[in-house]
């Protein structure tokens, strides 16, 4: 019995942390939240992701959408670039053909008041 256990705890575990998130659960753990952090260019952010599909910073805004289980950011007058995204409790990875591209952290809310 406790190989079974420990085999199935083995096992749910690493896949958990790398199921790439639907639609739903995208919005459902990033919209009305912040997440900061940053990506592989060496970029830190902090950003609010609310409902209504703005994104607020400290000194900008753009916009987000959800388009075939990845999250779109447009930033200014640029085209939207999409990720897919990895959640797992308060952390988001942001993926891009297969590569983490950035990681972050889900704060509740909008503690800044961007």
């Amino acid at each position: 019995m406790r190989y079974i256990l420990a085999s199935a705890l083995f096992l749910a575990s690493p896949a958990m942390a790398q199921d790439l998130a639907t639609a739903d659960q995208i919005k459902a753990a990033l919209a009305g939240n912040t997440v900061m952090g940053s990506m592989a260019a060496s970029r830190a952010y902090a950003e609010f992701y609310a409902a209504d599909g703005t994104i607020r910073a400290a000194d900008y805004s753009a916009s987000w959408a959800i388009a075939d289980n990845a999250m779109c950011f447009t930033y200014g007058e640029g085209a939207a670039i999409c990720w897919n995204v990895r959640l797992l409790g308060d952390s988001v990875t942001w993926v891009s053909n297969g590569n983490v591209e950035g990681t972050g952290t889900i704060l509740q809310g909008n503690p800044n008041n961007w």
